[in-house]
């Protein structure tokens, strides 16, 4: 299935389907705040800061049955200090989590749910026009 786009601001951004769920590039919206070959950078800087890392763990609380909780409280004990890095694939791998993943070739886009993108996006956005722009896409989009 050929994957969906909505456009943002003049930025297109995928919307994919796996497992009848439906993700939303999340590289797609960092692509938009620095060059695509930072992008990974600015989302490796979201997803280790401890406010993310709480509300990812949350979700995951919420919704995964099969979400490794020791693993979350290791990152999140160690989230904000200076020599803590983490990827999505690391935190999917690491946690079980089901609200993020990673599409494998290259380039390797991450994907999140419309919560978390939606999170995503009022992080890495830098204008107020385009965070109230992904807001209102997002409460468009069904969970």
């Amino acid at each position: 299935m050929t994957p969906a786009h909505i456009t943002v601001q003049n930025i297109p951004i995928t919307i994919s389907s796996k497992n009848a769920d439906d993700f939303i590039c999340i590289t797609d919206m960092a692509k938009a705040k620095s060059s695509e070959s930072r992008a990974a950078d600015v989302i490796k800087n979201w997803v280790r800061s401890r406010t993310t890392l709480e509300f990812l763990g949350t979700w995951e609380l919420l919704y995964n049955p099969d979400f490794k909780v020791v693993e979350f409280d290791h990152f999140r004990m160690q989230a904000g200090l200076p020599m803590f890095t983490l990827s999505v694939g690391e935190w999917i791998e690491k946690t079980n989590a089901i609200g993020l993943y990673v599409e494998r070739g290259r380039p390797q886009p991450s994907k999140a749910k419309p919560c978390s993108a939606k999170v995503t996006s009022s992080r890495i956005e830098s204008t107020p026009t385009r965070r109230t722009s992904c807001s209102t896409m997002f409460a468009r989009i069904s969970l």
